[in-house]
């Protein structure tokens, strides 16, 4: 499928949306995208647009509509859940169930793909849990229960879940929703900083363009005409932003590469 041993996954003529008997959704359609290591990745677009649709969709949660998602290779729809799980790490929105789970416990959780059925973690397993503890800085939180912790400190804990995964590509639905500034930027550098490091595809979805547009190597931004993949300066030039939002007031501007709000 692929040729460039880089590309981790590969979308062709994907198709997005919500189908039943009476009739179909297409949200989306014509998208081609390509995943490369190494890459911080960020899916933008307004509210509504489809982006968590999207990212069901090529983590093999939702079928495509047409088209096809490939992932190292291989259609995602073929393969079964130990196989992803070895591939593709998510990290999704939705709150923790209820549990009495530390810090540690809960990251020893991503080497699940990986242990027997005992759950038992070998040398091995210890070794990669204690390395992205290490990348990720969360040592201080080890010994605490999940539910002790900050939002911006979960955040980061989930990341290191994903990354004990050890996957070539880490997939994020929002996660830095409800952060504050501070903490909105420290976890998009945190991403940054691991797909520098480690030579994982890491692809987001953010509300905070301005700052995608500042720290992605690459952006996907959703319009309602069409989907586009590029380096945030070709979109900025190509004026991709500015069909963003359908309102007046708001504008994007090109040469501070930010949007402007009007009286």
């Amino acid at each position: 499928m692929s040729v460039n041993s880089n590309e981790i996954l590969i979308t062709k003529q994907l198709a997005v949306g919500y189908s039943s008997k009476k009739r179909t959704n297409v949200i989306a359609n014509s998208i081609n995208l390509t995943l490369q290591k190494g890459k911080l990745i960020t899916l933008v677009g307004a509210n509504g647009i489809g982006k968590s649709t999207l990212l069901r969709t090529l983590t093999g949660i939702q079928k495509p509509l047409s088209g096809n998602v490939f992932l190292e290779d291989k259609n995602i729809q073929s393969l079964d859940d130990l196989t992803l799980a070895k591939n593709l790490s998510l990290v999704l929105t939705e709150k923790l169930p209820p549990s009495n789970l530390t810090v540690f416990e809960l990251v020893a959780l991503g080497r699940q793909p990986y242990t027997n059925w005992l759950g038992k973690l070998s040398e091995n397993d210890l070794k990669i849990i204690n390395e992205v503890i290490a990348i990720t800085q969360i040592e201080e939180l080890l010994e605490k229960k999940h539910f002790e912790v900050s939002d911006g400190q979960l955040q980061k804990v989930m990341i290191a879940r994903a990354l004990a995964q050890d996957t070539s590509i880490i997939i994020l639905d929002e996660p830095t929703t409800h952060l504050d500034l501070l903490h909105k930027v420290s976890v998009f550098k945190l991403l940054k900083k691991l797909s520098q490091e480690t030579n994982k595809c890491i692809l987001f979805s953010t509300h905070d363009i301005d700052l995608a547009i500042q720290l992605s190597d690459e952006m996907i931004v959703m319009t309602q005409e069409k989907v586009y993949q590029d380096q945030p300066c070709n979109l900025i030039s190509n004026g991709v932003f500015e069909t963003l939002f359908k309102d007046e007031k708001i504008s994007f501007d090109g040469t501070k590469g930010k949007f402007v709000i009007s009286n």
